[in-house]
This record gives structure tokens, sequence and C-alpha cells, in this order.
């Protein structure tokens, strides 16, 4: 009898916990290491723990932007796109970053050693005008080039067609996120730089509509502990973190190996926006939207509610 009660029990345990959670949709924009924070979050259990349960959507930004504000997704992961949309007057924030250094790797023909070698060489990017070209130009300034002057473009379209045109040496170089160099060392190219080991510029982490933020604080921060407890596991977890991007990215154990070992410490553990990275992105949402006035952050970020979910995690934020 005994033993019937405690079946019974659980049962009603179980369907009142999965009752319990809070149904959300979360949009990202690529199937890449750099959004996997929250989905390897559901995958261990960590949403879960936060009494949640999301739905992920691939979408572009500009339908990521539209439905959050209109509430069709709870929230979205890109922030770029969100930095662009607050500064033409959408009501959306950012409230956490998760990858705060730009993923790409800079490879080259196997003649050029370094990163100023390239000077006057053709470059080439997937488009003009996209985020590979911004990282692009911040990787040559870095090294003391301007890439008007020094460095020509060429949009050359996805990763397979431009590894063909260097393997041509219609172009020396290309840019990309991991596995870009995996597969250009099988090729006999070098990795010159790694943009995440240069300077910041915030790729990934959540953005909320401010409906959301107001209505909604306690929700807000679950999803954003859940997102740290996954980042700590990705720096933590070598192999649980690529069997998840094996199943979430569909690539094989070797792909996501080498995904990790080129950006698994790109995940921060406190869910900070660099201020450095910060001010790139406004710099350069600013220059394609064509605005001159002056911006403070506080018209598109909102990190009160991540210092509180730092502060429940036992993390010193910056």
């Amino acid at each position: 009898m005994g033993n019937i009660f405690m079946v019974l029990l659980t049962i009603i345990l179980l369907q009142n916990s999965a009752q319990a959670a809070d149904k959300l949709r979360i949009g990202f924009s690529e199937l890449i290491a750099s959004y996997s924070t929250l989905p390897l979050g559901q995958k261990r259990g960590f949403l879960q723990e936060e009494g949640l349960q999301a739905e992920f959507i691939r979408m572009g930004a500009p339908v990521g932007m539209t439905t959050l504000v209109t509430g069709e997704i709870d929230y979205y992961t890109s922030i770029g796109p969100g930095v662009a949309a607050a500064l033409r007057g959408v009501p959306v924030k950012i409230v956490a970053c998760y990858v705060p250094g730009p993923t790409a790797i800079l490879i080259a023909r196997p003649e050029f050693k370094s990163v100023q070698e390239l000077r006057g060489k053709t470059i080439g990017l997937n488009v003009f005008g996209g985020n590979l070209e911004i990282i692009a130009r911040n990787i040559f300034k870095h090294f003391g080039m301007d890439a008007d002057k020094d460095i020509k473009f060429l949009a050359g379209g996805p990763l397979e067609a431009r590894l063909l045109s260097m393997k041509q040496g219609l172009i020396v170089a290309t840019l990309g996120g991991p596995p870009t160099d995996f597969l250009g060392k099988k090729m006999g190219f070098v990795v010159l730089a790694r943009a995440h080991e240069l300077f910041s510029f915030p790729v990934t982490g959540i953005l909320a509509s401010d409906k959301k933020i107001k209505e909604r604080p306690d929700e807000v921060k679950r999803v954003i502990k859940a997102g740290l407890k996954a980042n700590r596991y990705i720096r933590q977890n070598r192999d649980g973190t690529i069997q998840s991007w094996m199943e979430w990215m569909k690539v094989d154990k070797e792909i996501a190996t080498a995904t990790y070992d080129s950006v698994g410490k790109a995940f921060n553990e406190d869910g900070s926006l660099p201020e450095d990275g910060l001010r790139l992105l406004i710099d350069e949402a600013k220059k394609a939207a064509k605005i001159s006035r002056e911006i403070t952050s506080s018209e598109f970020v909102d990190l009160s509610i991540l210092k509180e979910a730092q502060r429940e995690l036992g993390i010193q934020g910056r």
C-alpha cells in the first residue's frame, strides 16, 4: 500500500513540476557555438532548475526584433541587432551578455606569417557591411593598419567558397567563426589572429522588451541565472559541452571538439557587458544608422536584474 502511495505521490509531484515550468520562446539567429548558452542550459537542466522550459526558434534579426516587441517571443539572443534597434527607438534592452568577444578567426595562405604581411592584399568576406567586416576592420586596426587604405575586401559568399578562392589564390585570407580554423588548417592555411583575444565586441546574450523587464523581472532574472550556470558549465566541462554541441549544431565529434578548443573560453562566467566592446557596438550602429547625436548606454542596456542574479549566484560582477 505504501509503495502505491509513493508512486502516486511521485506522479502528482512530477505533474505539478511540469505544470509549474514557465514556457518561453527564445529566438536566435545562427546554429553556431556562440548561440549555444541557453540551448545547452536547457539540455543540461539549468533552465528547468529555474522553473523554465524553452522553445528555441531560429530567426533573422528583423523578425527577432519585431516578435520580441509584439511578445510573440520572450527573448532574443543576438546583441548587435538589439543595439541597432534600440537606437531607432525600438523598446528593447540588453539585460545580459554571454559571449563578450567575437569568435571570428583570421586565416591566411601559408606564405603569410603575420597580420601586417596582409597589407595591400585581398581579404575575403561573406558579405559587405556585416559583422565579419566590422571584426576584420578592428583586427587590422589592432595591428596598426587602416583597412580602408591597407586592405582590399572582396565579398566571397559562404565559407566553403572563400576557402576555395584562397586555394586558387584569388584571395589571400578570410575570416569566419569556428571551425574556420580547423577547416583552414586541414587545407594547409594558417591562423593569424583570433578576434576574441584582441578586443571585446559583444556577440550574444539576452535581449528583452521594456514591457517584459517591467512586468516580469523575476522571469528575466531566472533566464539570466540559467545562462550563467550554462556558461560556467561550458567553461568547466569540455566533454559534456562537446557532446551538447554535436547534438545542437548537428556536427560530428571532430568539428565540435575543434570548435570547443577554439572558443570554449570566449564564454564569460558573470554575464557582464564589457564597456569597450559596448562602445564599439554603439559606434558601428551609429555609423550604419547615420546618427551623430551622443548615445548613452541606458538607452539600450539595463543590467540591474543581472546584478541581482550575480548576487544570488555568488558571482562578483564587474
